[in-house]
């Protein structure tokens, strides 16, 4: 596939200026462009035969226009001349008729960056269809003989993708970013009848150079289905819950969305005026960190063209900040964060070693490695969520455990934590490790 290079970005912001020019000519006050190309290639196989492959190119152009405290947006996927005039077009129709916002408008000029470090995410893959197809299978044989129990496939994919966007608005803001991601996938099934168990593994990178082997992602996907098999069940009480990694930065991901700007200034939060709130216990730490050399989420501004920079997001247990974009901390009376369009690198600090050894301190209790349902109120922070894992008994994993549910609030349980693990697992944004909370409720057998 092609692959555009920095000279591409040179190209977009082109056709920006033309687009911010078009939206002067018709009057608007102020106006932002963003821009995107996307491509991609996808594999998936299944029991050594090809499901599917799929080559991807999407772009697309948004439009913002104000005039005065009225905005209009609009969007196309042609870059044609013709195309981007009539988009502007319904932009300004769109902003003539809505109501006045008084938080609407640019960022302040002076919170546009003005730097541009390259933060080594630009890594393209060169592979083809077949060469693709190949690692896919691999990685499936390599699961698939590790144990004549595994008698079935959901399959193995690669994906690799390649994405170039540009953000530019009328007070001059130019700022371009590129990057890749690529993936290696397995999920096999083992047993048989109503003792069937499904588990997968994959790793992910935005260079291929730092993507797991295929056969150790395939054998992977095998242990983790092996070791759900003959699941029995526990009582309903009250335990410690160990959340594995992969998991439980899911818990970080609820504390983000109730800090987030957008529900914050709906009263949607349980998180309402908490800035300056004790959350966690006083050891805990959580920093963003947007400049990381090769961070999944690394970027010079956010979606507003502000500038980002490292900062707390809470410290000694303390929420120090809300996470806010232009728009949320204008309906908030406060100051953009830099976080528009979310969170970069968030690192959670640990106080303790790996998984296995937060296993060996437990004389009983609860590991988690997979969580189903969206049993989560932003509102109130009551958390419910059906999960499956292992019992722990004597510092050892006892038994499988599934169809169980675990639950509490989100105060209580960010209160209640008791560990941070240093084992985290690189294929998220939000790097954390696993993390224990000394007591949820788990529903089990009654």
């Amino acid at each position: 596939m092609t692959k555009p290079g920095p000279a591409y970005a040179g190209h977009l912001a082109g056709f920006a200026e033309d687009v911010l020019r078009r939206c002067r000519e018709r009057g608007a006050s102020q106006a932002e462009v963003s821009l995107s190309e996307d491509q991609g290639l996808a594999v998936n196989v299944r029991m050594g035969d090809v499901e599917t492959v799929e080559h991807t190119r999407d772009r697309g152009v948004a439009v913002t226009v104000y005039f005065g405290k009225r905005k209009g947006t609009a969007s196309t996927a042609d870059l044609q001349p013709a195309s981007l005039e009539a988009t502007v077009d319904q932009a300004c129709a769109i902003a003539r008729f809505t109501e006045e916002d008084a938080a609407a408008g640019l960022a302040d000029p002076d919170r546009l960056a003005t730097s541009f470090p390259d933060f080594d995410q630009w890594h393209p893959w060169d592979i083809d269809a077949e060469s693709a197809i190949e690692l896919a299978l691999q990685a499936e044989a390599a699961g698939r003989a590790v144990d004549r129990r595994i008698g079935n496939s959901d399959g193995a994919a690669v994906n690799t993708g390649l994405s170039v966007a540009l953000y530019a608005n009328s007070h001059g803001f130019v700022g371009a970013e590129r990057g890749s991601h690529h993936s290696i996938s397995c999920s096999l099934i083992a047993g048989s009848g109503d003792g069937m168990q499904r588990d997968y593994w994959y790793s992910s990178a935005l260079s291929s150079l730092d993507l797991e082997a295929p056969a150790k992602v395939g054998r992977r996907a095998a242990e983790r289905t092996l070791a759900r098999l003959d699941p029995r069940p526990i009582a309903t009480g009250e335990y410690p819950v160990l959340f594995a990694p992969e998991m439980a930065r899911s818990l970080v991901g609820h504390l983000l969305g109730a800090v987030s700007g957008g529900a914050l200034y709906r009263k949607a939060s349980f998180l309402v005026d908490s800035v300056g709130t004790r959350l966690f216990p006083e050891w805990m730490k959580l920093r963003e960190r947007p400049h990381l050399a090769r961070g999944l989420r690394s970027a010079a501004f956010d979606a507003d063209g502000v500038a980002t920079s490292e900062q707390d997001l809470v410290r000694d247990g303390v929420l120090q900040r809300y996470v806010l974009g232009t728009y949320s901390a204008r309906k908030l009376g406060l100051s953009s964060t830099g976080n528009a369009g979310g969170i970069h690198n968030l690192d959670v600090d640990s106080n303790s070693e790996g998984l296995d050894e937060l296993v060996a301190g437990l004389s009983r209790g609860l590991l988690v490695t997979e969580l189903m349902g969206q049993g989560v109120n932003n509102l109130t922070g009551d958390y419910s969520r059906g999960a499956a894992g292992f019992w722990i008994e004597n510092g050892r994993i006892a038994h499988a455990v599934d169809e169980i549910t675990i639950a509490g609030n989100l105060r209580d349980i960010f209160l209640a934590i008791e560990a941070v693990g240093a084992d985290i697992d690189p294929r998220s944004h939000i790097r954390c490790g696993s993390i224990l909370v000394g007591r949820m409720m788990v529903a089990g057998e009654s």
